[in-house]
């Protein structure tokens, strides 16, 4: 029985969702990507799509404009889907597998120089200038995603031993050290935060009407904090996660730990961060050493 692509989407999506933990993120970019190959290709059923068609698909996004990232990310969710379908039975073949994604330019994080991820930290006269001063320390002093750190709850702060519990991307848990400084920044929080209104018992940080702070909200806050300590205003909390990383690193630590603390299942991801810290070195290097870039 022939399955037309719509109804296969959304059988996918819901195991991704359901079974996978997916992120809203990841589930609405791939109903984008698979709605486009629809408005390419036509509400197909699986089984009709051939390999021309997949190719000729990344073609045209690329004819226009589209970055090699979203062509990469637009294959990945086709071919997931195909693999779906071929396991339950509803197509024969992947037709899209074995299409190469197109190759995309290494692109290193950004980062922070320590003198202005300190700035950032640098007490102002917000009212909340108490709970952001403490988010800061959280996001940045244990390289959390700004996620992670707005989906805190009560019970994963341990005070006690220094410790949160984290849940990343697919809901994987880890467990990470909290430095003492953001330590005593998150207790000085939580003392003032039971004095104000409070309308989500379990959340961490909240926002001026007692329920959980938003990703936007900190996006919005960081950018303002950075204008008023004179800081770098493209400031990301992002950025600050690649920066937290990239310090580590230039402090000795080794690559897997760093990989544990971020959370990351792949080490290659991690493994961006030691051409960050050599692509640093040969600037300075460029800069400082009296015979750099000459030819004798």
């Amino acid at each position: 029985m022939a399955v037309d692509f719509q109804a296969a989407v959304s059988a996918y999506l819901q195991e991704m969702a359901e079974v996978r933990l997916a992120s809203p993120h990841t589930i609405a970019a791939y109903r984008r990507d698979l709605d486009a190959f629809a408005e390419h290709c036509g509400n197909m059923p699986l089984s009709q799509i051939t390999r021309v068609q997949v190719q000729d698909w990344l073609v045209a996004g690329h004819a226009a404009g589209r970055a090699p990232a979203t062509l990469a990310r637009r294959l990945s969710a086709l071919t997931g889907l195909l693999d779906h379908a071929v396991q339950a039975g509803i197509c024969p073949l992947n037709a899209a597998a074995g299409v190469r994604p197109p190759k995309q330019a290494t692109r290193l994080p950004r980062t922070l120089p320590p003198e202005q991820t300190a700035a950032l930290m640098q007490p102002t006269s917000a009212t909340a200038d108490r709970r952001d001063l403490a988010l800061l320390a959280v996001m940045y002093g244990a390289g959390l995603r700004v996620s992670e750190t707005v989906g805190l709850d009560l019970y994963d702060v341990d005070l006690h031993s220094c410790e949160l519990r984290v849940f990343g991307k697919g809901s994987k848990q880890r467990v990470v050290p909290l430095p003492a400084v953001a330590a005593d920044l998150l207790r000085d929080w939580l003392d003032e935060r039971q004095q104000g209104p409070v309308n989500d018992d379990q959340a961490v940080f909240l926002n001026r009407f007692g329920e959980r702070l938003s990703v936007r909200s900190v996006q919005r806050m960081l950018k303002q904090r950075a204008l008023i300590n004179g800081t770098d205003i493209s400031v990301t909390p992002h950025r600050l996660r690649h920066s937290f990383a990239t310090h580590l690193l230039a402090g000795g630590v080794d690559l897997r730990a760093i990989q544990e603390l971020l959370g990351h299942a792949s080490l290659g991801t991690t493994e961006r961060y030691t051409h960050l810290d050599i692509a640093r070195l040969t600037e300075v290097y460029d800069q400082a050493h009296p015979r750099a870039g000459r030819r004798d």
